[in-house]
């Protein structure tokens, strides 16, 4: 099957939604969940949280898909919510006090950085050290697939910060990783 018949195929199930068709959302939902689970699970680096917010931008899109103006731009719109939730939740945990938290939460952030210096950093937590930004751009281009225009269009940013950011943030990710070595 062509790309173009696949895109009429979307663009056909995305305005059924858009009017009410939930078993047209369903099958949006179940296209898209994977990427924006991967996505959300490599912004916040802990798998509930992901699952939590995959939930949330399913349940944002399925009460704003009317605003949605172009079918073909779905895929980045639905990324769009899911990294400003990601965003949230991240504002959210730089301003919860350690004792607010539970204690399992305060074991896991406790192992996360008692980690033995001899053991390689993992991907993951090499992608967790970095900024935001960094991390944003990085898994938009590496892990799905989106060029520097439309990343750019997504986040909204110049062309050329997705550029800088994605340098910046391949150079930050290859010190984290060897700077454990």
């Amino acid at each position: 099957m062509s790309k173009r018949v696949v895109d009429e195929e979307l663009k056909h199930i995305i305005h059924r939604a858009k009017h009410g068709d939930r078993e047209a959302f369903a099958n949006l939902v179940q296209r898209f969940k994977g990427h924006v689970y991967r996505y959300a699970a490599g912004m916040l680096g802990d798998r509930m949280d992901a699952e939590d917010v995959s939930q949330e931008t399913f349940i944002k899109a399925y009460y704003s898909l009317s605003s949605l103006d172009n079918e073909y731009a779905f895929s980045s719109w639905i990324l769009r919510i899911a990294g400003n939730l990601c965003k949230d939740r991240l504002k959210k945990r730089a301003n919860t006090p350690m004792q607010d938290m539970d204690e399992e939460q305060n074991e896991r952030i406790a192992d996360r950085h008692a980690a033995d210096p001899l053991e390689k950093l993992s991907m993951e937590e090499g992608l967790g050290r970095l900024s935001v930004g960094h991390r944003e751009v990085l898994l938009l281009h590496e892990i799905q697939g989106y060029n520097y225009e439309e990343i750019a269009e997504m986040i909204g940013v110049p062309l050329g910060t997705v550029k800088s950011r994605l340098f910046a943030a391949r150079m930050n990710l290859r010190n984290e990783l060897r700077r454990e070595d």
